[in-house]
């Protein structure tokens, strides 16, 4: 496994087209407003090393028998699913932000079902070049991003009607080596920080949309490949000189537009060629992985929840009744989301691939209360912080000779509680709830894996009503045939 240094030199090497306010960045390891989300990154790296962390961080590869990063790793058991859901808490733990790697895990599991189910119905080889290059990304521990989501265009046309056809990304080209692809992904999060990209369906396709029916690997600096940064709240405080505006001040995320622009694809790297029938179970099967994950939202919910109880004792107010309450009900609604995001793993199946899958209908549960608790956990937050959540001067206004001895003298605390302690605070509780932050935990809670009409409709789907029909029947007396 690589260490937290040898994942940074490695994308050192890579050769990626990226643009941010309209010019190619030439160093993007380095980029002030990029490296904070190479840094949560990272962060998989350091804590996959640490003997504490080895049974959640870590697995055994199904494939070779050796130890690799749980980010690489196909379940092999229910426990396998329940560690990963308690590494995401870990993880939004220790980083306070969106850490990347779990769309690149799931793309990766959910691949392993259906080439699998692929093959058993046509007699295709995508399994056997799946788990080969399964190997490779184990071998050499990589960062995969998984690349669904399609612009869309307009939402009520499938692909083959769109004016321009490049709006979901299709196939333009086939040759005797491979494929050449068109089109782009939208909302990647932290793409530039992987070595490697995995490319899936955005919907269910039928037979007239079959070009668009595809699912491939690339390396992530493949010629054709473009990635235009997306902007964020609060974004170029990251250029600023000092830290403590930022609020986390080491940590963060991006996000960003990649463009296939008649991207190569040879065939050992393809996975569903035109296989249309499959399309749905890849996105369902990817989508129900990747609805536990927000067992992450758990852990930067952990980060909030401290923060709002050290501002209280900062303020003077976590004595105070309802202070305390909200808290606790911050707290409550956190614990639930975990509750969530357990009981889908525990609740997990093998597939016939010998992949563990989680439970479909409890997965879509738990996203569905993503998309709602951190909100509320949110507005508390400010409720018990207060106004200078918004309000507070700058840390340049506080270093000043000028203003900073009446800042400090004026956002004191209570007791000894320092201004500028009070300032980090604030300004962290600013930045999980309003700033660059709030885009890992607040709208990508409410559109990550799915909007929260996707999730709805999948319980309508995978609800029995029928049985639940039968036990209201029985019990006052109704026969079926009646």
């Amino acid at each position: 496994m690589k260490t937290p240094e040898e994942y940074i030199d490695s994308l050192r090497k890579l050769n990626l087209k990226v643009y941010m306010f309209g010019k190619r960045i030439e160093n993007v390891v380095d980029n002030p407003i990029i490296r904070p989300s190479l840094n949560a990154v990272a962060m998989t790296y350091s804590m996959a090393l640490k003997p504490e962390y080895a049974d959640i961080m870590t697995a055994t590869s199904h494939l070779t028998g050796k130890k690799i990063s749980r980010f690489t790793h196909i379940h092999q058991s229910v426990d396998d699913l329940i560690k990963k859901s308690k590494m995401g808490r870990l993880m939004g733990n220790r980083t306070g932000c969106c850490f990347q790697r779990c769309v690149g895990m799931d793309a990766l599991n959910a691949l392993s079902i259906v080439t699998y189910d692929i093959d058993a119905r046509h007699g295709t080889a995508y399994n056997k070049r799946f788990l080969k290059y399964l190997e490779y990304i184990q071998d050499n521990d990589l960062v995969c991003d998984g690349a669904m989501t399609d612009p869309k265009g307009d939402r009520s046309l499938p692909p083959h009607k769109q004016d321009d056809p490049d709006l979901y990304l299709r196939v333009v080209e086939e040759r005797k080596d491979g494929i050449v692809v068109r089109g782009a992904k939208a909302h990647q999060t932290g793409a530039v920080n992987s070595h490697e990209v995995i490319v899936m369906p955005t919907i269910t396709m039928r037979e007239e949309d079959r070009d668009y029916a595809i699912s491939f690997a690339v390396p992530s600096d493949t010629g054709g490949i473009t990635y235009i940064i997306g902007r964020q709240a609060s974004d170029t405080r990251k250029l600023e000189r000092g830290k403590m505006d930022q609020g986390n001040i080491s940590f963060g995320g991006h996000e960003a537009l990649m463009v296939f622009d008649d991207v190569f694809v040879p065939w050992d790297r393809v996975f569903m060629y035109r296989e249309y029938e499959f399309s749905g179970r890849l996105v369902e099967q990817f989508s129900s992985y990747h609805r536990q994950s927000y067992a992450c939202k758990v852990g930067v919910g952990d980060v909030l929840i401290g923060a709002v109880q050290t501002i209280s004792e900062y303020n003077g107010t976590d004595k105070a009744s309802h202070v305390k309450d909200k808290i606790v009900e911050m707290n409550h609604l956190n614990e639930t989301l975990y509750c969530g995001c357990i009981a889908c793993a525990a609740e997990g199946h093998r597939e016939n691939s010998g992949t563990y899958s989680v439970d479909a209908l409890l997965s879509n549960v738990h996203k569905q209360n993503v998309t709602r608790f951190p909100y509320e956990i949110a507005r508390l937050a400010q409720d018990v912080a207060g106004g200078l959540v918004v309000t507070l001067p700058s840390e340049d206004d506080f270093h000043s000779e000028e203003t900073g001895r009446w800042l400090k003298k004026y956002f004191a605390g209570k007791g000894t509680f320092s201004a500028e302690n009070r300032m980090r605070i604030f300004r962290l509780i600013e930045n999980l709830t309003l700033g660059t932050a709030a885009v890992g935990y607040l709208t990508e809670s409410m559109h990550g894996a799915g909007s929260p009409q996707a999730q709805r409709i999948m319980i309508s789907r995978l609800v029995n009503m029928k049985e639940k029909q039968s036990y209201a029947k029985k019990l006052c007396g109704i026969k079926d045939d009646e």
